[in-house]
């Protein structure tokens, strides 16, 4: 299987279409687009829709989770287009995959923040073993966590859960400087960068197995 790892838009719709015509210009045409969150900017629904517009009408399957700085009602868009992932175990081309929205708990206050233990449950409640994760808020000490300041903020029940039950994949976003793969025991860990500065990922998934490369538009 082959994904497209987006995360971070930000309102930046112009980089959406020209990821789009990436998408169209390739020689093999990717299985599933995955967006790990913040498509707006503490925006509305109806401005999501308008940003993933573009990658909605190449026909290929999206799945998204909304992230902290997406607007209320952006999950039910999100729902209402029928590509939310949030809290629940979804199927792309018979591959699992589990949502989780938001983010943990900021300094900032911001619009989705879950608590480590409400991450927990979404991840005991929905996950299989094999599947992948899309999660907007990456897992605790890794390089894709890792602030400006040297910090790192992520998950520590992502983390364990990681450790615990080893998914080949998870994508994630939130911190914009932490670009980066890493891995945690058998796991890929992949935040791609934030699309709005161009960023995004290729991604393979082979026997259960996954790489991934960083690209930029």
């Amino acid at each position: 299987m082959e994904i497209i790892g987006v995360s971070d838009i930000h309102g930046k719709i112009e980089k959406v279409r020209a990821l789009a015509d990436a998408i169209t210009e390739r020689e093999n045409t990717p299985d599933l687009i995955m967006v790990a969150g913040d498509i707006t900017n503490f925006g509305t629904g109806e401005e999501a829709r308008k940003i993933l517009e573009p990658l909605l009408d190449l026909g290929i399957t999206v799945l998204a989770v909304f992230g902290n700085c997406d607007g209320r009602d952006v999950p039910e868009l999100l729902d209402e287009l029928g590509i939310g992932a949030h809290n629940r175990r979804v199927e792309a081309r018979g591959l699992g995959i589990v949502g989780v929205g938001g983010s943990n708990i900021t300094p900032f206050n911001t619009v989705w923040e879950l608590s480590e233990g409400e991450i927990e449950k979404i991840l005991m409640q929905n996950y299989r073993s094999g599947d992948l994760i899309l999660s907007h808020v990456p897992p605790y000490n890794t390089k894709v966590d890792r602030t400006h300041s040297n910090l790192h903020v992520g998950s520590k029940a992502l983390r364990r859960f990681i450790e615990d039950r080893k998914p080949p994949l998870v994508l994630t976003g939130h911190i914009h400087e932490a670009r980066a793969i890493d891995q945690i025991g058998e796991t890929l860990i992949v935040n791609p960068g934030p699309l709005f500065k161009g960023y995004y990922a290729e991604i393979r998934i082979e026997n259960g197995k996954a790489s991934a490369e960083l690209k930029r538009l």
